[in-house]
Formats: structure tokens, C-alpha cells, sequence
């Protein structure tokens, strides 16, 4: 049977060899400084990635910020700020100690970075040279890191992280809009190394076997792995983790993000008793009318809880709901040679003449 996604990709393969000349031809534009690229004062690391959908890039952007905090540096995030309403030129969501953008006007990931971490400061806008830029001026900050920025050639990286996930990998390999890949795999010459993520057992052999393909073609771009965990859930109404057996079972779950296959299989891997489950488009608002469609569907299910991930309950906030309403907090743990490579790579750039 054909799905949805398959049926999309068929429909659009004859236009991916137009889509794939337009993206290399604008590579080459600013490669060549026909379009202009802003070389920053300070260090840039950008997160990102080749393929649709998502590949853990918030969870890394996470943990590099705490990574380079606790060397006493001062890093900010520069997003997009996708789904946001804020269309300022610059939108401070927050200077590192105060929030002054909800996930409604700031975008879910940007707030959600935010909320995790304090101290640092969390920027979005279209031209990210500008938040860019503001984030250096204004807050003092010393290296950046650019949030979903493989893509976004007008601000220029010292590290190109690019990230594939363990059970997507490339896809089915082809160009949009007939298939996974946002360019053509010739892109990923930009890249400094290569992140896999959510390595599992289950999926290991086939990751191993990608990351010798990795290596083969770009033999001098390392490839390293990431593992992730879901130890704990938090509540609508304290970060405070709680364990799987303090849950309220059976559950409800719902999430609107990249791969909510994944986030099922989560779920049902700790045990949950999933009674019910609804996944919406990536980046979906939660405005009255559907929280009350998702809680009618749990009472009708017999759940006594629901259950989301993070980047959805920041957009739900403290909105009234009439079951108790649990996140999944997500910790990855890179290779410590991923940690090394970063520190050693701004090292080096410190000490370039």
C-alpha cells in the first residue's frame, strides 16, 4: 500500500533534478560571493541537517550550549524561529535570564532552548546575521550556534555539523520534492563532520554500515555517534522529573514533531499503557478548540493521563486541560570524541593568527 509520503515523493520526483540544479546553483553563488556570506567575529557552529524531518537537532544545540557553558564560554542559539509570529528583524527570546517570547511568537524549539537553558542567551530571525550580530553586541557572547542552520549559507560556520537520524538515515536518498534529501548528497562536501543520532540496538549494524559509507566518500570529515535515552517525564506544571511508575495509566498520547514514530515507540518501549495515540504535523499550535478534541478522545479512551513531548507542551504552557498532562524529557549522550572535537576544533580557530 501506498502512503501519503510515498504518493507525495512520486508526484514531485520529475521536479527534483530543477530543485537540485536551484540548490547547487545557489551553493555555487555563495561560494563564488555572488550572494553575500557574513563572516562573524566570533565562532559559529551550525546544527543541521541533509534530510526532511527531524533528526535530534534541538537536543544537540542543547547539549552543545551546556557543553560550551561549563567551559566558561559564552555561547547564544540563533534559530530560524520557525512557526514563530514574531517577524521582527531580530526577536530576543530570551538574554539568558528573563523569557519574553511564548512558543506561539517565538517558535517551538526557541522557546523550548530557552526554558532549558538558562544562561544563555536564545535568538531568532529570518537574516540570522542580524540576530547573530545582536547577540554578540548586545550579550556579550563569544561563540554561536546556529540552530538548523546547514541550509542558511548567509552567515559563514567555523564547525558544520550535520545530522542524520538512526532510523531514517538518508531516506529514500532522492532529491526534494521526490524525496528526503533538502539538497543534493554533493552538499555535504560543507560539512565538518557527520552526528548520528538516536543510535539504538536495534539499529546499530545499519548505522555502522552508513558511517563506512560516510567515511569512504568524505575520508577527511569524522563521523560520530548519539544515543538517546527517556528516562523521566516532567508535568504541565513543574520541570521536576517523575518516574514511569508515579504516571497514571493508561495514557493518551499526542505530538505534533518531525518523527512521531518515534516518540510512540518511546512510549511504548518504557511500558506505557498507550491507549490511544494522534500525531499532528510538525510545529502544530494548540489552540482551545483542538486541546479539547485531544482531551474528549482520552475521556472516551478511558485514559487518566496525557502524554506529549517537550517541544509540544511548551506551546500548551498552562493551558486548563481536565487530565494531568505529562512531557517526555529526552538526554542523549554523544560519543565523549564528538565533546573533544568541537573543544579542540575552537581551540584551534583561537589560535589561528
Amino acid at each position: 500500500m501506498i502512503n501519503n509520503k510515498n504518493l507525495l515523493f512520486s508526484l514531485g520526483r520529475p521536479f527534483s533534478p530543477l530543485y537540485s540544479w536551484i540548490m547547487k546553483l545557489r551553493a555555487a553563488f555563495y561560494k563564488k560571493e555572488v550572494l553575500r556570506s557574513t563572516r562573524m567575529e566570533t565562532p559559529v557552529i551550525s546544527v543541521g541537517n541533509l534530510t526532511m524531518g527531524g533528526t535530534g537537532k534541538t537536543p544537540l544545540v542543547c547539549y552543545l550550549a551546556k557543553l560550551l557553558r561549563n567551559q566558561g564560554l559564552r555561547p547564544a542559539i540563533i534559530s530560524r524561529g520557525y512557526g514563530g509570529s514574531t517577524k521582527n528583524r531580530v526577536n530576543v527570546v530570551s538574554n539568558g535570564k528573563d523569557l519574553f517570547l511564548d512558543a506561539n511568537e517565538a517558535g517551538d524549539e526557541p522557546r523550548l532552548l530557552a526554558e532549558l537553558l538558562p544562561g544563555v542567551p536564545v535568538l531568532t530571525g529570518i537574516v540570522r546575521a542580524l540576530p547573530c550580530r545582536h547577540a554578540v553586541m548586545e550579550f556579550d557572547c563569544n561563540v554561536l550556534i546556529l540552530d538548523d542552520g546547514f541550509q542558511h549559507l548567509g552567515v559563514q560556520r567555523d564547525i558544520d555539523l550535520v545530522l542524520f537520524h538512526g532510523d531514517e538515515l538518508a531516506g529514500n536518498s532522492r532529491i526534494f520534492p521526490g524525496g528526503d534529501l533538502r539538497e543534493p548528497v554533493s552538499a555535504l562536501e560543507r560539512a565538518t563532520a557527520f552526528v548520528l543520532t538516536n543510535i539504538t540496538p536495534e539499529n546499530n549494524e545499519r548505522n555502522q554500515r552508513f558511517a563506512h559509507l560516510l567515511k569512504e566518500r568524505f575520508p577527511q570529515k569524522p563521523v560520530f555517534f548519539i544515543c538517546t535515552s527517556t528516562q523521566f517525564f516532567r508535568t504541565q506544571e513543574s520541570a521536576t522529573p517523575v518516574s514511569v511508575t508515579e504516571l497514571p495509566q493508561p495514557l493518551h498520547g499526542f505530538c505534533g514533531i518531525g518523527k512521531p514514530d518515534t516518540f510512540h515507540h518511546d512510549l511504548t518501549a518504557k511500558g506505557l499503557d498507550i491507549c490511544s495515540f494522534t500525531s499532528y504535523k510538525d510545529h502544530q499550535t494548540y489552540p482551545p478548540k483542538l486541546l479539547n478534541a485531544i482531551s474528549q478522545t482520552a475521556l472516551q479512551q478511558g485514559a487518566r493521563g496525557l502524554v506529549t513531548t517537550e517541544k509540544d507542551l511548551v506551546k500548551i504552557g498552562n493551558s486548563p486541560l481536565p487530565l494531568p498532562l505529562f512531557a517526555l524529557q529526552l538526554q542523549i549522550t554523544p560519543e565523549p570524541q564528538l565533546d573533544q572535537f568541537v573543544l579542540d576544533h575552537l581551540k584551534s580557530l583561537h589560535e589561528t593568527p
